[in-house]
């Protein structure tokens, strides 16, 4: 008899839904995999200290490289040596003779600051010039106070534009600096460096100090001082450009001393030679500072070479600690790999257990690690006073970085574990 549907076995049939069938692959979920994971792990916390120091120590020098290669490109931006990086110098050039020999090229103009205080970028400008002494002439010193004193001294004279001290950015200690109407007018007027006036016994000028040059007295109305470069300034003796042109004949400027815009050297420096000489700008050399930019990057790249190479070779002994603490592990719990398999679990599984566990290392040594760096470099600044500058990135990159380390350190025990053999594993336990 057939079964119909009116039947008890048509009924049982309708009443019996399928069972559907469960592949072995579906019986562990990924939660499953991770649970298991985290289990083992930590039921050994000594071994997982051990096993992420490695990863710890590597990505905390990754971070606390990239921190402080952005910190201290930051210190650099900020205690960068302003006078270097922002004084340009113009000179005549020096072309060579068929006998080997430079002769100046021409003589700088008269105007020079007015045509390069015209240039984008230039803040201030000034001429200076070595003024020669006659053979035999030497600078001597008096004082209302003591007229009789006059110590001499071999001092080199120089002559400039009115805004020297604000160009060099020197500071005035005692009186003032010459001012234009000076040099318009010629004035017998004189600054002293800082050493020129103890060498002459002239630091005070409410003591109306005259010097004497070749016999020619120049009132002193000013010392100053604190001059980043140009040092040799702070042992002369300077006076206005009208005067000595007046006095000792001189023909030109010796060159164009301008302070710059930060970062604008290179163009104002062709824009120089062509302000100063329109029809021949290679008649004059300029010298201007690079970029600010440049300096911080090569000195960061410096830095960044040594701390990343130290930061792989460790993350390198990380993945090399992982791996073998995980193949430990593999060998150890070759038991338990044969009674997962006799209980179903595909060799794919048992693989992906090992290799979860050690991706969880990875991360959670590369969590460590990047909040370690992070505090490092945060103590470190606060110590000496810095502040400190992160890419956010940069952390969540560690702990990125860190799982990377585990997968890679996990991939040949996982693949070993899975080769194991379910009979083969309980005979030898």
């Amino acid at each position: 008899m057939s079964a119909g549907p009116g039947t008890r076995a048509g009924r049982r049939a309708r009443a019996a839904p399928p069972v559907p069938r469960v592949s072995r692959a579906d019986r562990f979920s990924a939660g499953d995999l991770l649970f298991e994971a985290t289990t083992d792990l930590s039921s050994r916390p000594g071994r997982l200290v051990m096993t992420l120091l490695g990863t710890v120590i590597g990505i905390a020098a990754l971070v606390l490289t990239l921190g402080f290669a952005h910190t201290t490109a930051q210190q650099l931006a900020r205690q960068f040596n302003a006078f270097a990086a922002t004084q340009l110098v113009a000179v005549p050039a020096q072309a060579q003779t068929g006998t080997d020999r430079s002769v100046t090229t021409g003589p700088l103009p008269w105007d020079a600051v007015e045509r390069v205080q015209r240039l984008a970028g230039v803040q201030q400008a000034a001429v200076l010039a070595e003024v020669a002494l006659p053979e035999g002439a030497a600078v001597t010193a008096v004082t209302v106070n003591d007229p009789s004193q006059a110590p001499a001294a071999p001092l080199r004279l120089f002559a400039a534009s009115a805004h020297l001290l604000d160009t060099v950015e020197g500071t005035v200690t005692a009186g003032r600096m010459f001012d234009a109407g000076h040099d318009r007018r010629g004035d017998r007027v004189a600054v002293l460096g800082t050493r020129a006036a103890q060498r002459l016994g002239a630091t005070r000028v409410d003591t109306q100090p005259s010097i004497f040059v070749d016999g020619v007295a120049y009132a002193v109305v000013g010392v100053f001082d604190d001059l980043a470069a140009r040092a040799e300034l702070l042992d002369a003796v300077v006076i206005p450009t009208g005067t000595a042109r007046r006095d000792f004949r001189l023909s030109a400027p010796g060159e164009v001393q301008a302070r710059i815009v930060v970062g604008s050297g290179a163009q104002v420096a062709g824009q120089t030679a062509l302000a100063l000489a329109p029809d021949d700008p290679d008649s004059v050399e300029v010298r201007a500072p690079a970029a600010r930019s440049d300096l911080a990057q090569d000195v960061q790249a410096d830095v960044n070479v040594v701390f990343l190479v130290v930061s792989g070779i460790v993350l390198l002994a990380g993945v090399v600690g992982i791996a073998s603490v995980t193949t430990l592990s593999v060998v150890e719990r070759t038991s338990e790999i044969g009674l997962r398999r006799a209980l179903g679990a595909t060799p794919r599984q048992i693989a992906g257990q090992f290799m979860t566990e050690s991706v969880v290392v990875g991360l959670l040594g590369g969590l460590v690690g990047a909040a370690a760096g992070v505090t490092v470099l945060l103590v470190v600044c606060l110590v000496q006073g810095w502040a400190p500058v992160v890419n956010p990135l940069v952390p969540l990159g560690g702990v990125l970085l860190g799982g990377v380390v585990g997968a890679l350190a996990g991939g040949f025990p996982a693949h070993r574990a899975s080769r194991v053999e379910p009979v083969t594993a309980l005979r030898g336990s």
